[in-house]
């Protein structure tokens, strides 16, 4: 009794790979274009945590009639920052508080875009929300 071989219609090897080259170069040629979108999309990151901690210091202001200086006084918790596998990709500070006003940073931790800038948001007590350096 003789087995026959049925052919089924597929793809071969070559032109599999002619396809991902293809999607490769499409991938390189849109690449620069979404860096700017990456990046801007990183930087709603920064915003939402600075005007948390916003919040967090008018609650700590109305209680001791003070800013504090200390994101654990307040209740921030920082999440665990990528570099140390975490999620985070700004690092949150605050770099002034005194009785009548206090200034919170948030830093990135890596260039996004490659250029050079490292991405700084700043917050004060009256929710001005500036990015100083931009990426």
């Amino acid at each position: 009794m003789k087995k026959y071989l049925r052919r089924y219609p597929g793809f071969t090897l070559t032109e599999l790979l002619v396809t991902l080259v293809i999607i490769g170069i499409l991938v390189l040629i849109a690449y620069p274009n979404l860096m700017p979108l990456i990046s801007n999309a990183k930087s709603t990151e920064a915003k939402l945590q600075l005007e948390h901690v916003y919040n967090l210091e008018k609650s700590y202001f109305y209680m001791y009639s003070k800013y504090s200086t200390d994101l654990n006084e307040i209740g921030f918790e920082q999440e665990k920052l990528s570099s140390e596998n975490g999620r985070a990709n700004y690092k949150i500070a605050i770099s002034s508080a005194t009785n009548t006003g206090f200034k919170a940073t948030a830093t990135a931790i890596s260039d996004f875009d490659g250029d050079g800038n490292i991405d700084l948001w700043e917050i004060d007590q009256d929710k001005s929300l500036k990015e100083v350096t931009k990426d």
